[in-house]
């Protein structure tokens, strides 16, 4: 009888780990996505987003990548406030890029990317976070300067 119950735990244990492992998306090397969440006048649109926080994750970035789905990006987490610029080099999908300060506050966002270029594409003011997305979708929610992103890496998630 106890082995019964014993076998029992056991595989719902199993069970409950193996269903809360699959609800939190993973990235291309099988880490988790963090949520993320851009609040606009249109409301709150959730995203699942990589983190690149080393200098090697920032470097590379989206390079040689597929196409975001909707609800996907890419979150680059700097350790300061500073102008940031980042261009297209090797990334062969048009992008979305948002500049974002320390508050979670959109800065800029540089729309419709071009594919490969190595044209800088500054934030117009200090930025501590920047957000990639597929191109078009940060106009598809509306998102525009002043805008919150809220995310823990900007103290504002809730």
């Amino acid at each position: 009888m106890h082995r019964r119950l014993l076998l029992t735990a056991a595989l719902a244990l199993a069970l409950s780990g193996a269903a809360c492992a699959q609800s939190t998306p993973m990235d291309e090397a099988g880490n988790p996505l963090e949520a993320l969440t851009v609040v606009t006048d249109s409301g709150e649109h959730a995203f699942w987003v990589e983190i690149a926080d080393t200098e090697e994750e920032r470097a590379r970035g989206l390079m040689f990548r597929e196409p975001l789905a909707d609800d996907r990006g890419m979150l680059f987490q700097f350790p300061d406030m500073a102008e940031r610029g980042f261009w297209m080099e090797n990334t062969p999908s048009s992008l979305d890029i948002v500049y974002i300060d320390d508050q979670g506050r959109i800065v800029s966002i540089a729309r419709h990317t071009t594919p490969y270029s190595r044209q800088n594409l500054p934030s117009y003011g200090a930025a501590k976070g920047v957000l990639e997305v597929r191109a078009g979708r940060t106009e598809e929610i509306g998102a525009e300067p002043g805008d919150v992103v809220r995310h823990p890496f900007f103290n504002n998630a809730d």
